[in-house]
């Protein structure tokens, strides 16, 4: 609809009239912004009127039932980690030299006093004989000393003798006396030079016995560092060469137990875990240590549980990651209740005077009370607590209040409740406008 208005020249009683001049004007631009104001402000009258309470009709509520019933429950920690070996072995050098064999390789098999690598022992075995070499000059020194002590100690005995009857002058007895005492002086430090000589050539063979990395442990490489040819420097720190591990038959699961959970864990629990390498396949294992000392990652403070795990098949490796469920405890024969059902809130009547019409219905409608990880954890740590379900008296939700336990996220242990076995309790709604 085109909206017009008459324009009238106000000079038309006293002028003759122009061509047009009494004809329909346009819509002058404030207008045409008034139009779009109004139709818009009309759009939210309606939504508006929509949303208050009562005007969304009488729509039928459906409720969905399910029953509380008998069975077992069995409540777990869960947790992620690492599989390791149970004995993992850095193998270094204490030495430094040039590689010159490398005699095994990845995923090797080897004995304990097996060769793994060996180095050039050119220097050392020079060492070793210069070493020797010192040695023998050191004792033919000690010979030497030997020797000279002995002829001191004649030429002082004859010197003594001749002190007595006075055939000896004091200067040249005094002279003898303290040759034979530089000479007992010599032995000694010939003897001390042996001693030396031979330690540095314990030393020297201790090195060239080196130059030889043997195994230290029965069981596979997991790691080669090295290659033939390489130069590898022991002066600071012990470079690491190789990593061993022992049979990867028995493993070891590291996983991290959040805080709040640390307290249902304890040694010899059982647990079952999986891996992204076999999806469909669950593996045993058993808490063997809870570690006390804590570990804090961006303020999340978590405990180490090392689990044992039976590895024969050889399916799992070094370094998988694993998600473990720790069965904490087991229940038999006891009261169940659908979490679905407790965390139920019924919706509001359709023609309830609130605050809020069908808005605040679709928002407050259907939302969760607690959340289920620490409703699970109070129940584990305490003795029960209070929660409502809802049941149907004449078609409309009732709340009847229940004592609580443990649950597993999808059941929930009744300790005490005024409702027998088969009550059927509501776990969700629907009206006929969301169907």
């Amino acid at each position: 609809m085109k909206f017009t208005f008459w324009r009238r020249n106000k000079m038309a009683a006293s002028s003759p009239t122009l061509e047009g001049e009494n004809e329909l004007a346009p819509l002058p631009p404030w207008w045409r912004s008034f139009k779009v104001w109004g139709i818009g402000f009309a759009a939210i009258l309606a939504g508006g009127w929509l949303l208050l309470p009562g005007q969304q009709g009488s729509a039928d509520v459906q409720y969905r039932l399910e029953p509380i019933q008998k069975g077992n429950l069995t409540v777990t920690v869960t947790a992620t980690g690492v599989l390791q070996p149970m004995n993992q072995v850095d193998v270094g050098t204490e030495i430094s030299g040039t590689v010159k064999q490398v005699a095994v390789d990845f995923n090797d098999h080897v004995k304990a006093g097996q060769l793994l690598a060996r180095l050039d022992t050119d220097q050392l075995q020079a060492r070793y004989r210069q070493s020797r070499a010192a040695l023998q000059l050191a004792q033919a020194r000690v010979k030497d000393a030997e020797a000279t002590l002995t002829e001191m100690r004649g030429k002082l005995q004859r010197a003594q003798e001749m002190e007595r009857r006075e055939l000896c002058a004091q200067e040249e007895c005094d002279s003898i006396r303290a040759s034979a005492m530089r000479a007992e002086a010599g032995l000694a430090s010939a003897r001390a030079q042996v001693v030396q000589s031979q330690a540095e050539l314990d030393a020297n063979q201790t090195a060239l016995a080196k130059a030889d990395i043997m195994s230290p442990i029965n069981g596979i490489v997991l790691k080669r560092q090295i290659e033939p040819g390489q130069t590898v420097a022991a002066s600071l720190q012990t470079p690491v060469l190789f990593t061993l591990a022992e049979s990867l038959a028995q493993m070891e699961l590291h996983v991290a137990i959040d805080e709040a959970d640390i307290g249902q864990i304890a040694e010899d629990q059982q647990a079952v875990f999986t891996v992204d390498a076999y999806p469909a396949r669950s593996f045993a294992a058993r808490i063997k240590q809870v570690r006390y000392a804590p570990q804090t990652v961006d303020g999340v403070v978590t405990y180490e549980t090392v689990l044992t795990v039976d590895n024969t098949d050889l399916a799992l490796r070094p370094g998988m990651t694993a998600t473990a469920d720790i069965t904490v405890s087991r229940l038999q024969d006891v009261l169940l209740v659908p979490n679905t059902a407790l965390r139920f809130t019924p919706p509001r009547p359709s023609g309830a005077q609130t605050s809020g019409g069908l808005l605040q219905r679709l928002i407050v409608g259907g939302r969760p009370r607690r959340d289920d990880q620490a409703s699970r954890r109070k129940a584990v740590n305490g003795h029960g607590r209070p929660q409502q379900v809802w049941v149907l008296k004449d078609g409309q939700p009732v709340a009847v209040t229940i004592t609580t336990g443990v649950s597993d996220g999808r059941m929930t242990e009744v300790i005490d409740a005024p409702l027998p076995v088969g009550s059927q309790v509501v776990v969700d709604a629907t009206t006929g406008a969301s169907r």
